[in-house]
């Protein structure tokens, strides 16, 4: 099994990103596959073109997280985000314990 954690905190990049993740998808190798936003990359959890798609990868598996630190920063209260979202207390702390437990990183 495989354990890859995506991260991003631009908000341009989230096409690239999405991108990414499918192309890892169809890759058919077993996965485990998170996505981490941190920073203003927060907001896109809550645009319309990428909901959709994110719920579509969530659906195949992908965990959504979003750090609550960002969100506080943004403005944003954890109930205005998707319910496939979840929602950890500091990013870079998140992407700590998952390197550390052998997550491979991926930012683009």
């Amino acid at each position: 099994m495989y354990h890859v954690i995506f991260h991003i905190d631009e908000e341009e990049k989230w096409p690239l990103l999405l991108g990414n993740v499918k192309n890892l998808l169809k890759e058919n190798m077993a996965i485990e596959i998170e996505v981490l936003a941190n920073a203003v990359a927060v907001s896109d959890y809550q645009l319309e073109p990428f909901i959709d798609q994110m719920r579509n990868l969530s659906q195949q598996g992908v965990q959504f997280v979003a750090c609550q630190n960002a969100l506080n920063a943004q403005h944003i209260v954890k109930n205005d985000l998707p319910a496939f979202v979840s929602v950890v207390p500091a990013g870079v702390a998140e992407l700590v314990k998952k390197q550390s437990s052998g997550y491979a990183y991926i930012k683009p």
